[in-house]
C-alpha cells in the first residue's frame, strides 16, 4: 500500500476512534495523552517505512498529520465556537465560561485552549515554519 492510501485509512478509521471525545478529554492527564501519542507514532513509524532513527516530528511533518494534543485543541476550539453561536441557552451559557487562574486546583475543558504546546507538537511548528521560509 502507498504511504497515501495508510495515510487516508488512519485519519478515515482510526483517528475518529482515539479522539472521539476529544473536546471533553483534551484536559486528562498528560500520562494518557501520552499513551494515545505514542500509538500515532508507531502508526506514523511504520505507514513510512521509518528507520528507529527518524524523529517523530519529521514524519508528521512528512505524512502531514498533527500531534494528538494539537488535534485535541483544534478540536476543543471548533467546538467552543460552535457551542457559543448555538440557539440553546444553556448550551451557550456552559460554554461561554472564563477559564481559571492557572494556580487554581479545578481544571474545566476551556483551559485547554490556553495551555502551551507540549515538545513534540513545538517541535514539529518549528519544522513547519522552517519549510515554508525555504519554500518562500
Amino acid at each position: 500500500m502507498s504511504v497515501r492510501i495508510k495515510r487516508t485509512i488512519y485519519t478515515m478509521c482510526i483517528r475518529p476512534v482515539m479522539t472521539y471525545v476529544s473536546p471533553v478529554f483534551a484536559h486528562a492527564q498528560p500520562d494518557i495523552l501520552y499513551d494515545l501519542q505514542i500509538v500515532q507514532n508507531n502508526f506514523c513509524r511504520r505507514a513510512a517505512d521509518a528507520p528507529w532513527y527518524v524523529k517523530n516530528s519529521v514524519l508528521h511533518r512528512d505524512l502531514v498529520i498533527p500531534t494528538i494534543s494539537k488535534l485535541m485543541k483544534d478540536a476543543s476550539e471548533r467546538f467552543f465556537d460552535i457551542a457559543n453561536s448555538h440557539p440553546n441557552p444553556l448550551l451557550v451559557s456552559a460554554a461561554s465560561y472564563e477559564p481559571p487562574p492557572p494556580q487554581h486546583f479545578c481544571i474545566r475543558p476551556r483551559k485547554v485552549l490556553i495551555d502551551p504546546p507540549d515538545d513534540l507538537t513545538a517541535e514539529m511548528e518549528k519544522l513547519i515554519e522552517v519549510n515554508k521560509m525555504a519554500i518562500e
